[in-house]
């Protein structure tokens, strides 16, 4: 029988696969507009809870506006009135100044400055880094490209949970996240090994990389995937809660389920752009 944990996967990766493939461009966009929305409003919900309340509403906008930001279909509209190269400096610069004038006229003013970098941070952390996903979509093999960084961080999550259950005997991070083993390590890097030569070559989802290439990323995808999920692990032991958020029965929350893509975005784009 399948349980919340397996039935919640299944729905969220079904989703997101329809999205991506039929979606475009804008239809990924809107997608992780909204889940990076939510991830950062579960992410100030855990930084208010621990009695440092940041610029909620303000965070949650200029996370969106940072991932609209890499948007092609968007900038190229843009284009003829504007110099795109202008808007990432102008929405870092804006979230800074802006945000520090919210302080002033704010009520509350003891631990201002505590609120202000727990909200940036969360722009940054979320909005920037999310931002990378829109942009690889943008690019040529994008969509395949979305593809490899998704199936491969899911496949690497399971069975590095799977491997890690059954025969974890080395803590890897016990401070961070007792769960976590060396042995549960590997086999997510195995699984993202044995997904990548399944589905990225040269079969289903075509990519312009050779075996060993797609082999190489695919390693690095699973270890800056698992290490994003230890970064959320440490965010979430640091402010004292167990999940940041109840959305996703058997998963937590929304931030719970995309930490490990929020990393391996970053690194699939940049490959492509420097080596594709």
């Amino acid at each position: 029988m399948l349980t919340k944990r397996a039935i919640t996967s299944i729905w969220y990766v079904a989703l997101i696969s329809v999205i991506v493939w039929f979606g475009g461009e804008p239809g990924f966009t809107a997608l992780t507009v909204v889940l990076g929305v939510l991830a950062a409003l579960e992410f100030y919900r855990m930084v208010a809870a621990s009695k440092r309340p940041p610029l909620t509403y303000f965070g949650l906008v200029w996370t969106a506006l940072f991932i609209l930001s890499r948007s092609s279909g968007l900038l190229s509209l843009l284009e003829t009135r504007f110099n795109p190269e202008l808007i990432t400096p102008l929405l870092l610069t804006s979230a800074l100044v802006l945000s520090l004038i919210g302080l002033l006229v704010r009520r509350q003013k003891e631990g201002a400055f505590t609120s202000w970098v727990w909200t940036i941070a969360g722009i940054l952390y979320i909005g920037w880094l999310l931002s990378h996903l829109v942009a690889l979509r943008g690019l040529d093999s994008g969509r395949n490209l979305v593809f490899l960084v998704l199936f491969v961080t899911w496949i690497s999550d399971t069975t590095a949970f799977l491997v890690g259950r059954r025969f974890g005997r080395h803590k890897m991070a016990p401070a961070i996240s007792p769960a976590k083993t060396w042995e549960g390590t590997m086999g997510g890097v195995c699984g993202a090994i044995v997904v990548s030569i399944l589905f990225f070559t040269p079969t289903l989802f075509q990519l312009p990389l050779g075996c060993g290439q797609v082999i190489i990323l695919s390693v690095l995808v699973s270890i800056l995937g698992q290490v994003g999920d230890l970064i959320e692990s440490l965010l979430k032991r640091n402010l004292g809660v167990k999940d940041s958020g109840r959305l996703m029965p058997g998963h937590g929350g929304v931030l719970d389920r995309i930490d490990s893509l929020i990393l391996a975005g970053i690194v699939v784009y940049y490959y492509a752009i420097w080596v594709m």
